[in-house]
C-alpha cells in the first residue's frame, strides 16, 4: 500500500523518478523497486519522502494524505483537527483585486504560471507585514516542498473562473507545461490604497522576471519558510528575523543611518521626521 501511495504522491506533484532518486541519494532502478514494492524504505528515506510530500512521517507511513479545506464565507470560524481556513468576504474581495491587478500587469509574461503566482503573493503579503506591521491580504501560506503555498489561492481561482473574472490556460514554458491564468476584467482599484499598489508594484518589479525554479529557490532561503514545519502555516511574525537579503526593514534602517551621518548633528526632530516619512 505504501509503494502505491508513494507513486501517487509523486505523480500528483509532477515529480520524476530521477528527481526523487536523487533526493534520496539512490539510483533510479533502486527507486523503481520502492514504487513496485520490491524494496523497503530506510527510516532516513521515509523521513525525506514525507518532507518532500509535505506531510508528517506518521501520515506518510500509514499512507494518509493530510487534508486542507478552504471555505469562503462571511465570517471567520476556527476549527481544530485538520487545518481549515475560513476566508472572510472582506479578505476574499481584497485577495481577488490583488490577483486581478497582478494578472493584468504581468499575467501575459511567459514565466507567470501558478507556481510563480503563489510565491509573488507570499512576498507581497509578508513584505508588507514587515514594512507596516499590518496585513495586506493576510492569506495563509504553508511550508511546501516548492516553497510557500497559499491555502486560499486554489479555491479563489476556481471561484473567479466560475464568475468569469479569469481564464485558465495551459502553456509550454521551455520544456515544462504550466497552468496560467489570464484576466477577463480589470481590478477594482478603489479597494487598494496607493500605498498597497506601490508595494505590489515594488515586489513585481523585483521578482516577476524569475521563473518557477528561481523564485522557489529564493523563497527557500527566507526565514518564514525556513523556520516553519513541513505542511504547517508560516508565521507572519518571523519576518522580523529576516536577514539583509530579504528584509525590507533592513534597507530602510541602512538608508536612515546614512542620512543621519549626512545630517552631522542636526536636531533629533529632523531625524524623527525622516523616520516618520519613511514609514508612510
Amino acid at each position: 500500500m505504501l509503494a502505491k501511495f508513494i507513486k501517487q504522491q509523486r505523480a500528483k506533484r509532477n515529480m520524476t523518478q530521477e528527481y526523487l532518486a536523487s533526493e534520496l541519494g539512490i539510483s533510479r532502478p533502486t527507486y523503481i523497486q520502492i514504487e513496485r514494492g520490491g524494496r523497503e524504505l530506510t527510516v532516513s528515506e521515509a523521513k525525506k519522502l514525507a518532507a518532500i510530500f509535505d506531510m508528517s512521517l506518521e501520515n506518510f507511513l500509514v499512507a494518509k494524505e493530510p487534508k486542507f479545506s478552504v471555505t469562503i464565507e462571511e465570517k471567520s470560524i476556527k476549527k481544530s483537527n485538520n487545518l481549515q481556513i475560513r476566508v472572510t468576504k472582506k479578505n476574499l474581495d481584497k485577495f481577488k483585486q490583488v490577483l486581478l491587478y497582478i494578472l493584468n500587469k504581468i499575467g501575459g509574461k511567459p514565466n507567470i504560471g501558478e507556481t510563480v503566482l503563489h510565491k509573488l503573493l507570499y512576498f507581497i503579503d509578508f513584505d508588507y507585514y514587515e514594512k507596516f506591521e499590518e496585513n495586506l491580504m493576510g492569506a495563509t501560506y504553508i511550508k511546501n516542498h516548492h516553497g510557500p503555498t497559499s491555502i486560499e489561492l486554489g479555491e479563489i481561482l476556481k471561484e473567479m473562473q466560475r464568475q468569469g473574472e479569469i481564464e485558465a490556460v495551459k502553456s509550454q514554458y521551455f520544456k515544462y507545461l504550466q497552468k496560467k491564468y489570464l484576466p477577463r476584467k480589470r481590478p477594482n482599484l478603489d479597494m487598494l490604497s496607493a500605498r498597497e499598489i506601490e508595494h505590489i508594484d515594488g515586489v513585481l518589479a523585483r521578482l516577476s522576471d524569475k521563473n518557477a525554479a528561481e523564485i522557489e529557490n529564493y523563497s527557500h532561503e527566507d526565514i518564514p519558510w525556513k523556520s516553519a514545519q513541513n505542511g504547517k502555516p508560516l508565521s507572519y511574525e518571523s519576518v522580523f528575523y529576516r536577514d539583509e537579503r530579504y528584509s525590507t526593514e533592513f534597507l530602510r534602517i541602512v538608508k536612515a543611518r546614512l542620512f543621519c551621518r549626512y545630517l552631522k548633528g542636526s536636531s533629533l526632530r529632523i531625524v524623527y521626521s525622516y523616520f516618520e516619512q519613511e514609514r508612510r
